[in-house]
C-alpha cells in the first residue's frame, strides 16, 4: 500500500466497511475545499466573505442532488452502490432550508465522493468533481436564460 504522510489510503474493502456517514463526511470536506479552490481560482480578488456566499450555490442540497441525479449515468456500479448506501443512510437531522429527498440524495453524493478519495482514485475524483462544476454552472445559465 502507498505510504501517505497526509491521509490514510484505504483499499476498497476498507472504505466499503466504513459507515456512509463517515465518508460522507469525509467526502463534503473534499467537495468543500475543491470548490472553494476552484472559485478562488476564478477571481483572487474575492473576500473570503464572498467566496464562502459563491460556495453556497455549489455545495448546498439541492446544488449536490442535482449533480447526482446528472452524474448517475456515468457512475459504475461499485459507485452507484456507494452513493445508494449514503442516500439510504438515516440521517437523524435535515438542514431546515433543505428538502429531505435533495438531503438524502446529497448525502449520497458526499459519501461517493468520501469514498474515491479515501481509496485515492484521483481519476474518477476529478472526474466527479469536474461534472459537478460543469452541472451548476450549466444549471445556473439555464437559470438566467429563463429570467
Amino acid at each position: 500500500m502507498e505510504e501517505n504522510l497526509l491521509y490514510k489510503i484505504y483499499n476498497k474493502a476498507e472504505a466499503r466497511m466504513l459507515n456512509p456517514l463517515q465518508l460522507a463526511l469525509v467526502g463534503d470536506a473534499v467537495y468543500e475545499v475543491f470548490i472553494r479552490n476552484y472559485i478562488l481560482s476564478k477571481n483572487t480578488e474575492l473576500s473570503a466573505h464572498k467566496i464562502h456566499v459563491k460556495a453556497i450555490g455549489y455545495v448546498k442540497a439541492k446544488a449536490q442532488s442535482d449533480i447526482i441525479v446528472s452524474l448517475e449515468k456515468d457512475l459504475t456500479e461499485e459507485e452507484i452502490a456507494i452513493y445508494k448506501r449514503g442516500r439510504n443512510t438515516k440521517s437523524y437531522t435535515v438542514p431546515k432550508n433543505a428538502d429531505v429527498r435533495d438531503y438524502r440524495a446529497a448525502t449520497g453524493f458526499e459519501a461517493l465522493v468520501g469514498y474515491l478519495y479515501l481509496i485515492n482514485d484521483k481519476k474518477r475524483l476529478e472526474f466527479v468533481l469536474n461534472k459537478s462544476i460543469e452541472i451548476i454552472n450549466n444549471s445556473k445559465e439555464e437559470n438566467k436564460e429563463e429570467h
